[in-house]
């Protein structure tokens, strides 16, 4: 039980600051303005179940799967980089106001596509995907079957607490982020864009040291 709580802690307690839902909940809101509570709701958690895959297969092949096409980590980290910066960038700009409720007199809003960019790159980048293949790359080599099943059940539940915080920090957004009023949930958006866009240069430096310390 030693063991199986060490595992899920260790996966859950890495990926959760990295992820950082309650730190995503407001850009997904304002990302939303105009939809119903349900299509929140839905969005949450098809969110949530889409996070949980693709951890889950970044921890299973997502070694095996750089290996197969010869990307290091590194360049992955770079890529990733970039995409959550452009991401962030572009929200740091936009015009996604606060308080733009209401989308009545306009055409009716095209279904949401909960893969990009609620999925990728807002809730799971290429940090916590890097995370992931980390974590799945270190799993013991030589272990005995029950230990192995052991470890692999507390990584699985660790995933499923991870994509739980998700759904509920996504869930119930809206009812956090109303005490802070319009102009509160404003700033407290563009300061998370803001955010997004040094963490994606803070991945792409740790990429480019990374690729950087291999040997030629």
């Amino acid at each position: 039980m030693n063991a199986f709580a060490n595992a899920l802690l260790l996966t859950y307690a890495t990926l959760f600051p990295i992820i950082n839902p309650i730190g995503n909940a407001p850009i997904l809101l304002s990302l939303t303005r105009g939809r119903s509570r349900e299509e929140r709701n839905t969005l949450a958690r098809r969110v949530a179940v889409n996070s949980f895959f693709l951890l889950l297969g970044s921890l299973l092949v997502g070694s095996h799967v750089l290996e197969f096409f010869g990307i290091s980590l590194p360049v992955v980290r770079i890529g990733g980089g970039l995409v959550v910066t452009a991401f962030g960038w572009r929200l740091l700009n936009s015009g996604v106001s606060a308080d733009s409720d209401a989308t009545a007199a306009g055409p009716k809003p095209k279904p949401l596509d909960t893969f990009y960019p609620f999925t990728m790159p807002l809730t799971v980048g290429p940090g916590s995907i890097s995370v992931a293949i980390a974590l799945g790359s270190q799993r013991p080599v030589i272990v005995d079957l029950p230990h192995l099943a052991l470890l692999a059940g507390a990584a699985l539940v660790g995933l499923v607490a991870i994509s739980a915080t998700i759904y509920l920090c996504y869930r119930f957004a809206e009812a956090t982020v109303a005490r802070l009023g319009a102009g509160g949930t404003n700033v407290v958006v563009r300061l998370s864009a803001f955010i997004l866009v040094c963490i994606g240069i803070q991945i792409i430096y740790t990429g480019w040291t990374g690729l950087m310390a291999l040997p030629r």
